[in-house]
């Protein structure tokens, strides 16, 4: 079966974050995953590569995943899509309150629900949500047929934090293990923060999972 899916990575905000603009090669349809910041960027980068955005995905609720969510909705019409254990998060006070230290916008409430195993389509292809609870509770990765989009569950040599509220090292360390180490050895692994892995390389050399 052929390539069908591309992505562009954008780096954005303070905290470095990795929103992907993850697209249907034919079709230019394509899903804005953890716009943290720098809504007007990532616009203008959407535009100038004649892509169709035709949803947000957020793949947890921390502010630095979700401060462009307000504009690029307003701007595209398109609705914002997160797992339900963390859809409180979007307009929490405390994330309120940090949006104006990271220069983001607080997020509008979310339009839809994300499930486990839910096939979201894009074009002639899918992204398949894996709820992968640790670093929030509605934590998720997105699985393709070229890559998983692992938000801050599994990073290059790291894994997301978890002493932040609602986070869990011990169902962080059992998403890694059950969910994301049985996929593929040579799918690549784009992630929140930081560079792209395997999930061969992260079984073989991540330190904190290595017992695995």
């Amino acid at each position: 079966m052929g390539v069908f899916l591309g992505y562009y990575k954008l780096t954005v905000g303070p905290l470095q974050t990795n929103c992907y603009l993850v697209y249907c090669m034919k079709s230019r349809k394509c899903f804005v995953i953890d716009p943290g910041a720098e809504g007007k960027r990532i616009i203008s980068f959407i535009k100038e590569k004649n892509l169709k955005p035709i949803g947000i995905i957020n793949t947890h609720g921390h502010i630095d995943h979700i401060g462009a969510n307000r504009l690029i909705k307003k701007e595209f019409n398109i609705p914002i899509m997160i797992h339900s254990e963390d859809s409180s998060l979007l307009t929490a006070k405390q994330n309120l309150i940090l949006s104006f230290f990271l220069s983001s916008n607080p997020s509008p409430p979310a339009d839809d629900f994300l499930e486990e195993a839910q096939k979201i389509k894009i074009g002639d292809s899918f992204l398949e949500v894996i709820h992968t609870p640790g670093h929030t509770p509605g934590s998720i990765s997105l699985k393709s047929e070229e890559f998983l989009l692992s938000g801050d569950t599994l990073f290059a040599g790291g894994v997301g934090r978890t002493d932040l509220s609602g986070g869990s090292w011990e169902l962080l360390l059992q998403s890694i293990k059950n969910k994301l180490f049985c996929l593929p050895d040579n799918l690549i692994v784009l992630p929140g923060h930081g560079d792209l892995t395997t999930i061969k390389d992260e079984k073989e050399t991540n330190p904190f999972v290595h017992e695995f």
